[in-house]
């Protein structure tokens, strides 16, 4: 017999926490499903552990960069230590979202959650009819299609690895080939990035990409683009990668070799036509609700709906607009203007509201001011090459439409202009806001 539900969360990242306790404070009675550890991807296997391997490493890069400037002496990464500190952080996290979900009377089931009907989901031998269902199962490694495609490791392999490689070779060029090749080059190994593409980071403005490209070659790292992975071979001594660049074939060897080239919703267990969910190419097919088209008791929320950028403030964010639509009906739709987006490289990259490119696409007109600002104080002081900004303007609201940020502080003041492109704020504004001196900030009445 099927255990009933009102809503049925598939996933435990924080897209399904913020819905389950939500609807469960109405009084729902709810359910959560992982055939993972519980609390997903970022708690887990992303942003925090990440974040925590890149603390380790900038406190190494920024002692470097003070050689000679009053700052003495070696320091090196002890990456088991650094490991058993981010560990410190994701250890406690599964039993930690256990608790709480008991603790609301929400219950959990563990295993591969498959649909059997347009309502019913098979968790092992447990039948689950569900009113509403929401899929917040995240993403996962894209397929290549490439010979030897199963000796890659996840990025999540990486996080957790005991001991760090010698020779480690990043297969894309985004946000997972850059953090991790900055993290893995400081922390003594060496690193090649295999990029299909004509550049890096294809999400961010291509001259700060270019601002921070030397960084890369100061680290040793061996940036190849326009170079397509062909096949990975397992060798007695590690691995050979293949790829062809321009008609050329080139072999690296390796220890280690990440899968860095993209990431798609993790749907592909869930048997969505038996529940008659309408998907493309597995994406699925949402309205302006996200809610599925062809099968209304399902909601989607995070990367496993895809309609925001697959960020975790936009997994929370999409959770509460999904919330507020099955407790009153549908009423809210989700709003991703000034969604900021950083890169934890070393000094990091940010970007929020529209590209240039955006801007002239769609016919804009705006003011643009752009520089790179290496000898300004706030790249001096830290001793640090790599600073520069470029900020659009619209030139009849004075709104800032985009704003483009490289080097110290930009991951934290490009909220500042996150929060003016969601509020309306003006440049003028920003220009006539008082901030602490010097912090990152108080840049910005030059930079607007």
């Amino acid at each position: 017999m099927a255990t009933p539900y009102d809503l049925v969360v598939i996933g435990t990242g924080t897209a399904a926490m913020v819905a389950a306790m939500k609807t469960r404070a109405a009084g729902w009675h709810v359910a959560v499903i992982d055939c993972r550890p519980f609390g997903g991807t970022c708690a887990l296997r992303g942003c925090d552990p990440k974040k925590t391997l890149i603390g380790g490493v900038e406190a190494i890069d920024h002692i470097r960069r003070m050689h000679g400037k009053g700052v003495a002496g070696n320091v090196t990464i002890d990456w088991p230590d650094l490991m058993a500190f981010k560990r410190s952080f994701t250890d406690p996290v599964p039993a930690n979202h256990e608790q709480r979900y008991r603790e609301k009377g929400i219950d959990t089931y563990h295993g591969r959650a498959r649909f059997t009907g347009p309502n019913t989901i098979k968790v092992n031998d447990d039948l689950l009819n569900a009113k509403h269902v929401l899929i917040a199962s995240g993403a996962e490694p894209i397929k290549l299609h490439i010979p030897g495609e199963e000796h890659l490791v996840t990025n999540e392999d990486f996080l957790a690895l005991p001991a760090l490689p010698r020779r480690i070779v990043l297969v894309g060029g985004g946000y997972i080939a850059a953090e991790f090749s900055h993290i893995a080059a400081r922390a003594g190994a060496q690193v090649t990035i295999l990029q299909h593409g004509a550049r890096l980071l294809n999400g961010f403005d291509p001259d700060l990409v270019g601002w921070l490209m030397p960084a890369f070659g100061t680290l040793g790292v061996d940036v190849q683009l326009e170079t397509t992975v062909t096949a990975i071979e397992k060798t007695a001594a590690g691995y050979r990668v293949r790829s062809t660049s321009h008609g050329e074939t080139t072999t690296i060897d390796a220890d280690l070799v990440v899968h860095a080239a993209g990431r798609a919703p993790a749907l592909a267990s869930l048997d969505l036509e038996a529940a008659g969910i309408a998907n493309d190419h597995g994406r699925l097919i949402l309205n302006e609700y996200l809610q599925s088209v062809s099968n209304p008791a399902v909601f989607a929320a995070g990367d496993a709906a895809q309609v925001g950028p697959p960020l975790t403030p936009v997994s929370s964010h999409d959770a509460h607009v999904v919330a507020a639509n099955l407790l009153k009906g549908n009423h809210r739709q989700p709003d991703y203007r000034g969604v900021p987006s950083v890169v934890f490289t070393i000094p990091p990259m940010a970007t929020v509201g529209l590209s240039e490119a955006k801007a002239r696409e769609q016919g804009l007109k705006f003011k643009m001011k752009s520089q790179k600002a290496s000898d300004w104080f706030t790249a001096r002081q830290a001793a640090e090459p790599v600073y520069g900004y470029k900020v659009l303007v619209d030139e009849a609201s004075d709104r800032i439409l985009g704003a483009h940020l490289v080097g110290p502080h930009a991951e934290e003041v490009i909220n500042l202009f996150a929060l003016a492109i969601r509020h309306d704020l003006t440049a003028a504004d920003l220009k006539g806001t008082i901030f602490a001196y010097p912090t990152g900030a108080s840049d910005i009445g030059y930079i607007v």
